[in-house]
């Protein structure tokens, strides 16, 4: 992918904020939580659904949730609305997690994805190199 075609990021670090994000050679995204407090809960749900209304294509997005002990109902939501956007088809996710409870958690917001031929495909994992090779194979293999 050359420079032209890298999409823009729209996420810079901020205080208070228990996430960060970096652009993949592949064009999708490394999100990595540290803190799900009500300030990055807003400014992730705001730059989740930014980025969904620029979703043109197939996207590879890892969510490593390995720092959080726990995801609130807050969260859950938020998840959910995201991943109910019709634009979430286009990506395949890959989310890492390091306890049952998160797990949890992750599976109660794929099983409540209702967009008509929504929602993204997610997989859950509990080791990261597991996670990368499983979004570094090629789309058509991913159903």
């Amino acid at each position: 992918m050359t420079d032209k075609n890298v999409k823009p990021l729209f996420w810079e670090p901020q205080p208070g904020i228990g996430y960060t994000v970096k652009r993949r050679t592949d064009g999708g995204m490394n999100i990595t939580f540290t803190d799900l407090n009500q300030k990055t809960l807003k400014h992730w749900r705001e730059f989740a659904l930014q980025h969904l209304l620029e979703s043109d294509r197939q996207t590879r997005n890892l969510y490593d949730l390995r720092a959080v002990s726990d995801i609130p109902a807050d969260a859950v939501n938020m998840a959910i609305e995201a991943n109910n956007d019709p634009s979430a088809r286009n990506i395949r996710l890959a989310v890492v997690v390091a306890n049952e409870d998160v797990r949890k958690a992750v599976i109660r917001i794929a099983s409540l994805t209702s967009s008509p031929g929504g929602g993204t495909n997610l997989k859950l994992f509990t080791d990261l190199d597991e996670a990368e090779a499983w979004l570094t194979r090629p789309l058509d293999t991913m159903v």
